[in-house]
Parts: structure tokens; sequence; C-alpha cells
């Protein structure tokens, strides 16, 4: 299904509970979260959909940024009647949720922010900007090999060649400029995030992995340090693509989450 503005989405579970939006990250789609789906469906009702110019959605003619992308998934819920969500994010989309709780602050019900990016040191952030820029010079595939690298862990590339197959044919389909603006994106809109102003206040829970080089442990601790009451967890061993790596170590803690915030937000509400 989509969006008039093109924005592809899918939408399941229960009709009478709490909406959670699901919001993948930079060259993958909606279809990441197909393992987290039939867990969350049991209990929420469950939306997931594609960023601008990635998977089914079409692109658009607006400079991407956090804010374009957080208005994307406002126009969404306001396109399918959805007064409130819990928003999960992945990466880019753990800055886009924090965005979109700063923007549209009664829109969001929690935060769920899995192995996203923060403050980083001056040569980290110079490394970002020099990817973006590869990005810039030869697209996507200048740099995905080494991302493959960052992404999954040694075993997992040599025993998985099929989802990791999946997984490039993902990155490589995106939408050439859309990929280009979204490095940049990635690269410059965690600045935004540092110290959120305004304050995000919602009920949240970060998680890494433990070997994420570039959503470090440190991160997602000065993340939830950045949000009053915000939980940390650090799931072992893993790397940036750990949620579809072993997506048991993140479905159980982030629905233990969810049972209890919606809960507490229902009870004020």
């Amino acid at each position: 299904m989509k969006t008039s503005n093109g924005t592809a989405y899918q939408i399941c579970g229960r009709e009478d509970a709490p909406v959670i939006a699901l919001i993948h990250g930079i060259g993958l789609n909606r279809h990441i979260w197909r393992d987290y789906e039939s867990d969350f469906a049991q209990h929420y009702r469950v939306l997931s959909y594609d960023l601008f110019g990635h998977g089914d959605s079409a692109g658009t003619d607006k400079t991407l940024s956090l804010t374009v992308f957080s208005e994307q998934l406002h126009a969404l819920l306001d396109e399918l009647g959805i007064e409130q969500c819990a928003a999960i994010g992945f990466s880019m989309g753990g800055m886009i949720n924090r965005r979109f709780a700063m923007d549209h602050a009664q829109r969001c019900s929690a935060l769920v922010v899995l192995n996203s990016p923060h403050e980083r040191s001056p040569d980290a952030q110079r490394l970002v900007q020099e990817r973006a820029a590869q990005t810039s010079e030869g697209g996507a595939a200048a740099t995905l090999q080494a991302a493959l690298q960052r992404w999954f862990t040694p075993q997992f590339l040599h025993e998985q060649p099929q989802t990791v197959g999946e997984v490039t044919d993902w990155v490589l389909a995106t939408d050439a400029l859309s990929f280009k603006q979204t490095r940049q994106v990635l690269a410059i809109g965690v600045i935004e995030l540092i110290r959120p102003q305004p304050a995000i206040n919602h009920p949240a829970l970060v998680m890494t992995c433990e070997n994420d080089s570039g959503s470090t442990p440190a991160m997602a601790h000065a993340i939830a340090s950045e949000i009053d009451g915000a939980q940390a967890i650090i799931v072992p061993q893993l790397q940036h693509l750990g949620m579809l790596e072993q997506p048991a170590l993140f479905i159980e803690p982030i629905t233990r989450f969810l049972r209890k915030a919606l809960t507490q937000g229902s009870s004020r509400n």
C-alpha cells in the first residue's frame, strides 16, 4: 500500500491496540522488521514503512534531512488516522524517531532507539563524512563491502550468505540520489540531536551492540543520559546489524519495555 506522497507501508496486528511504528536505516527497507512484526502484532498495531527513495517508496523533491523524514512519518500517521505511536528506529531510524519526538511530542508515546549514532569524536566524525563523500562519488557500491564487514559478524557473513545477499540487494536498489542525501543526513544529522532541544521526555529504551563501531555502547549510554529516565542495554558480541543477526536478543527487551511504557502511558491519559 502507498500513501498520497508515495510512502510504501504495511500495517498488521490488533486493531484495538496501541500503534508502534518501525523505522529502518539507510539503504534498507521495511522488510528488515519481518522477524519482529509477528511477535509485536500479538499485542500491538504494527506499522512499518519505507523511507523516501528506499524500498518501494518514491523519492521526494525535498532535500532529505531528519526533519523531512520526521514529517514523512507525521504525514503517514495523519493519512492513516493514527493519533499516536511508539516509534522504534534502527540506526538512522533511531535518529528520525528522536527528531519526530522533538517535532511532534504529542504524537509519540514512547521511543526505542536501536544501534543509532550520536555525538562522535572529531576523528570519527571526519571518517563518517569521508564515507559520505565516497558515496557521493561512487554511489552505494563504493562503500558497501566495507559496510557489510562492520554490520555483520564474520561468522554470520560466512554462514548466512543468503541474508547478506538480500541486504546487499536492498542497498544497491536504493534510489541513488536518495542514498547520497541520506548518507549526508547520517553523517551530520547527529549534531542536531545532541542534548536535544526541546528535550525528549518520552519513555525510552536505547540499545546497541558491544562491537558496533558506528553506534557504540558509549553513544547508547550518551543518548540515554540525555532522555530523562531512559534505559540503555548493550547486546554482547554483535555488530551493527545485530538486530537482524539475532532478533530474539532484541525482541524480548523491546516487548518488555513496551508493555511497561505503553501501559503507563494509557494510565496517564
